[in-house]
């Protein structure tokens, strides 16, 4: 980190009456539990996503033309 950014922060914490050291720790506590969050969300919808899947046969996909097919191709 510069020095110019540093002493930034450090004087806007002690406007808070608070130290830098507190505000990095404040802010990774979040950071870490924000990410936590997201990850059970996203494994939660992965889950809800599943269980609507009911069947699936390999038979159903579509041929290779099928998908390379463009709507301006016969």
């Amino acid at each position: 980190m510069d020095d110019d950014t540093y002493r930034m922060a450090r004087t806007r914490a002690a406007s808070q009456d608070t130290s830098l050291s507190a505000v990095v720790r404040m802010f990774l506590a979040d950071y870490a539990t924000a990410a936590d969050s997201e990850r059970e969300r996203l494994k939660r919808l992965e889950l809800a996503a599943r269980a609507q899947i009911t069947a699936f046969r390999a038979a159903d996909r579509l041929d290779r033309d099928a998908v390379h097919c463009r709507n301006d191709e016969p």
